[in-house]
C-alpha cells in the first residue's frame, strides 16, 4: 500500500495527470505495467510508446479504452485498448470500468487505476487490494486529528515511562506497570503508522505533518525495544524482534490484555513473574548515559544481570567489567545518579 501511495502521491507527474482527468470528468482506466499476463487480455487500441506527461494522459483519457503505462510510470505504451479479463474472477464492483479494473488487478497483480466519470473518485486496485484516494482537504483534516491524538498519547507514554523508571530505582516494579508502558508504546506507534499513510497520500503537502510526527514520536520505538530487552525472559535480538512482530499483530482488544503481553514476554502467568521476581536488566537506563557504547551496556548486564545490582555496584566492581576503566566506571556511577535524581523530580511534576 505504501509503495502504491508513493506512485500516486501529490507532486508526482502521475498524480497531476490523474487530477487532470478527474477535473475533466472523462473517467479513465489505467494499467501500470506491461507483462505477458496483461498482453493476453489486451484487444485493439494502438501503440503510443512515448514519454509520460500529465497532459498526454489527460488527452488519451478522452477515448473510451484503457491506457497502459510502463512499470516505472515513465512511458505511455498503449491507449484506447480493450481489456478482457477472465469473467470468472469475482468482483464486488457494479460499474463496468471498476469491475474490469478489479478483475485485471486480481488476474495480473498489476496496479490498475480507475477514475469514475460520475462520482469523481480515483480508485486503486492491486491483487485483492482496493483503495479509494480521498480529497486533500479530507486527508489534511484527518492527519491533523491524528497528530492531536498522537500528542495526547505521547504525553501519557512519557508519564508512564517516568513512573516506571522511578519504580525501577525503588525496586518496586510489577508486571502491570511494564505491560501498561508496552501498551502505550504500541498505541503510539500505531497512530504513527496511520499518520505515515496520510503523509504518503499528501505527498509534498505532508511535510509539516511528517515533521510534527517525528518530533512527537521521538525515541518511542527505541524505548519500546529496550523495554522488551529489560523484561522479556529471553532478551536475544531475534527473540525481541519476534516479540515486537507478535505485539504488532495483536488486535486492539488483545493489546489491552495484560495476560497476553505476559505470555509474549515469555512468562506462563503473572504468578510465575512474581515468583521469579521482576527487575529490569538495565538496558533502557544505561542507554541514557551519554557516550556509553552498546557493547559496554551488554557487558554490564551480562556481569550484574539487573539494574539494581549495577546501581549499587562500587566503582571497583564496575572497573572489573570488560571494557570499563576507572574513568568510565565513575561516569557510569555518576550518570545513573543523575538519571535517578531527574526521574524523581519529573515524577513530582
Amino acid at each position: 500500500m505504501n509503495q502504491l501511495l508513493q506512485i500516486v502521491a501529490p507532486g508526482t507527474p502521475f498524480r497531476a495527470g490523474l487530477e487532470n482527468v478527474l477535473r475533466a470528468k472523462t473517467g479513465a482506466l489505467i494499467v501500470v505495467g506491461y507483462s505477458p499476463e496483461v498482453i493476453k487480455m489486451v484487444d485493439g487500441g494502438f501503440s503510443i510508446n512515448c514519454d509520460f506527461s500529465p497532459n498526454y494522459l489527460y488527452e488519451l483519457a478522452k477515448m473510451d479504452g484503457a491506457i497502459i503505462l510502463s512499470e516505472d510510470v515513465k512511458r505511455i505504451l498503449y491507449a484506447n485498448t480493450q481489456l478482457n479479463p477472465e469473467s470468472s474472477i469475482s468482483s464486488s464492483e457494479t460499474g463496468i470500468r471498476h469491475r474490469t479494473a478489479e478483475r485485471v488487478a486480481k488476474q495480473t497483480g498489476k496496479l490498475v487505476v480507475s477514475i469514475s466519470q460520475r462520482r469523481n473518485i480515483i480508485t486503486l486496485y492491486q491483487g485483492q487490494m482496493r483503495y479509494s484516494l480521498k480529497e486533500m482537504g479530507v486527508i489534511l483534516t484527518k492527519a491533523n486529528q491524528a497528530i492531536q491524538t498522537l500528542e495526547r498519547y505521547r504525553s501519557v507514554f512519557t508519564q508512564a515511562l517516568t513512573n516506571l523508571s522511578a519504580l525501577e530505582f525503588e525496586e518496586l516494579v510489577t508486571m502491570h506497570e511494564v505491560a501498561y508502558v508496552i501498551q502505550r508504546a504500541e498505541m503510539l506507534l500505531r497512530i504513527k503508522m496511520e499518520i505515515d499513510r496520510y503523509v504518503l497520500e499528501l505527498g509534498n503537502e505532508g511535510r509539516l505533518i511528517s515533521m510534527q510526527k517525528e518530533e512527537l514520536v521521538g525515541t518511542a520505538e527505541e524505548e519500546s525495544k529496550l523495554l522488551l530487552k529489560d523484561y522479556a525472559k529471553d532478551h536475544g535480538e531475534e527473540k525481541i524482534k519476534e516479540i515486537q512482530q507478535a505485539i504488532r499483530k495483536l488486535s486492539s482488544e488483545e493489546l489491552l490484555d495484560t495476560t497476553m503481553l505476559i505470555r509474549l514476554l515469555g512468562y506462563p502467568s503473572i504468578s510465575a513473574v512474581t515468583e521469579e521476581g521482576l527487575m529490569p536488566r538495565g538496558y533502557r537506563m544505561l542507554s541514557k548515559i551519554s557516550r556509553l557504547p552498546s557493547v559496554i551496556i551488554h557487558n554490564l548486564v551480562d556481569r550484574f544481570h539487573a539494574l539494581p545490582h549495577i546501581v549499587t555496584a562500587s566503582i571497583t566492581e564496575l572497573d572489573e567489567v570488560d571494557g570499563i576503566g576507572e574513568v568510565r566506571a565513575r561516569a557510569i556511577k555518576e550518570g545513573l545518579k543523575r538519571i535517578q535524581d531527574q526521574v524523581f523530580i519529573d515524577r513530582q511534576i
